[in-house]
C-alpha cells in the first residue's frame, strides 16, 4: 500500500509550534492549495488542508514560515479521532509531513529577508578592486 501525498501552497496563517510534555516539537499549520480548474465563474478555488509536522522540521517550519508563505509539504494523509468533552466523537484528517520545502525567501517587514552575507543579494553594485579577486 501507498499513502503518499505532496502538496504545494500558501500558509493561511503562522505556523502554531507547540511542544509535547516530553520536549518534542510539533507545528501545525494549513495549506490553502489552488484546485487544477476553474469554477463556473471563472475563479480558481482552493482546498485548505490541515498539516502537521515533528522535531526539528517543526522549529524550522515555525522559524522561516509565516502567513502567506509559499511551501511544500511531502507525508502522508492520516486520520485520527478524539471525543470531546460533551461526548462528541471528532474525526480530524491531515498531512503529516515527511519535509517542508520553504519555496521563497522569509519576509521580514515587508520586503525580503536579506542574507548579510551575500552582498550580490540585493542587485546592487559592490565596491570591489582587483586585488580583491582570488584569482
Amino acid at each position: 500500500m501507498v499513502n503518499r501525498t505532496v502538496l504545494v501552497g500558501r500558509l493561511t496563517k503562522d505556523v502554531d509550534l507547540k511542544y509535547t510534555p516530553n520536549g518534542v516539537p510539533v507545528a501545525s499549520f494549513t495549506l490553502a492549495v489552488n484546485r487544477t480548474f476553474t469554477n463556473q465563474q471563472g475563479e480558481r478555488e482552493a482546498d485548505f488542508i490541515n498539516c502537521v509536522v515533528w522535531r526539528k522540521p517543526a522549529e524550522n517550519a515555525a522559524n522561516y514560515l509565516s502567513k502567506g508563505s509559499l511551501a511544500g509539504v511531502d507525508g502522508k494523509l492520516q486520520t485520527r479521532s478524539y471525543e470531546r468533552q460533551d461526548g462528541k466523537r471528532v474525526y480530524v484528517t491531515e498531512v503529516v509531513a515527511d519535509s517542508v520545502q520553504f519555496l521563497e525567501p522569509k519576509k521580514q517587514g515587508g520586503g525580503q529577508q536579506r542574507d548579510s552575507g551575500d552582498p550580490f543579494q540585493d542587485g546592487e553594485p559592490v565596491d570591489m578592486s582587483s586585488e580583491d579577486l582570488p584569482f
